[in-house]
């Protein structure tokens, strides 16, 4: 009697696995894309750990895979810098942006303690964002783009500090309205554009910051801080100013009479 020979199970069903994985990463796709059409930013804060839980618990990611930037202090990256999604870019939250800056107008008081003490140096928060004005008594001879030589300690602790800052820097040459003409520069224009380009090559000359976070522009007379009438007005108008500048445009500046939402109102989300 012949033996029949079992015939092996053959099963055609592999591709369900597959495709219950691809199920799955499209699910969470579209839970991310609702998470950011959604205003809510607590939500949005808690979205990656629930991502987490929800893909270990199905065994796609391990434990360890997807955990947060850790700050020293402990606290995830994160937490430390809430963001909006605008035009699928990046950018910090006002709130962030006000608290960033606040800080390093704290450190560049403390870091130009004795530039600010003599004058040479102001620092405030301006419309755009922090303002840091140099005085052309204290960095330029007059008539001159080419800083003193005895300003570069001061430039090279400017630099230093600028330097850990994630936002782009504007840097603004102003003159007063006494006229200019000399074999090197024709007007104010171009005295006033000089020096903030002179000061850019500073910062670019020793890799403070990359070339597209940084700008440089010169106004001549038209932008004064102070009246043209005396000479202490005139020397405030003659500086050069870094603008430090947030990626969200923001108001910086005091509110004025009947302007809404204070002096954190949004302007605009151009650069």
């Amino acid at each position: 009697m012949r033996r029949r020979v079992p015939r092996s199970r053959v099963t055609h069903d592999r591709w369900l696995v597959s495709y219950a994985d691809f199920i799955t990463m499209l699910f969470g796709l579209f839970v991310v894309l609702y998470a950011f059409s959604s205003t809510d930013r607590k939500k949005q804060a808690e979205l990656p750990s629930s991502l987490d839980q929800a893909f270990q618990s199905l065994g796609i990611f391990s434990g360890s895979g997807r955990h947060p930037t850790q700050s020293p202090d402990g606290a995830s990256e994160k937490a430390l810098m809430p963001m909006n999604i605008v035009m699928g870019e990046d950018v910090l939250a006002p709130a962030r942006v006000k608290e960033d800056l606040e800080a390093l107008r704290r450190e560049m008081q403390q870091t130009l303690s004795n530039e600010v003490a003599t004058h040479t140096v102001s620092i405030q928060m301006g419309r755009d964002g922090l303002v840091i004005s140099l005085r052309e008594a204290g960095f330029f001879p007059s008539g001159s783009a080419t800083p003193r030589a005895e300003s570069m300690p001061t430039l090279r602790r400017l630099v230093a500090s600028l330097k850990r800052s994630p936002y782009d820097l504007r840097i603004e040459g102003h003159t007063d309205t006494v006229p200019i003409h000399t074999a090197e520069f024709d007007s104010n224009w171009e005295l006033s554009s000089a020096r903030a380009t002179r000061i850019a090559r500073i910062f670019l000359e020793t890799n403070a910051m990359p070339a597209d976070r940084l700008s440089a522009a010169g106004y001549a007379e038209f932008h004064p801080v102070a009246t043209n009438d005396t000479p202490e007005g005139r020397a405030k108008n003659r500086r050069v100013d870094l603008v430090v500048l947030p990626r969200t445009r923001v108001n910086f500046s005091a509110p004025t009479a009947g302007s809404p939402g204070g002096p954190w109102q949004r302007i605009t989300d151009e650069p």
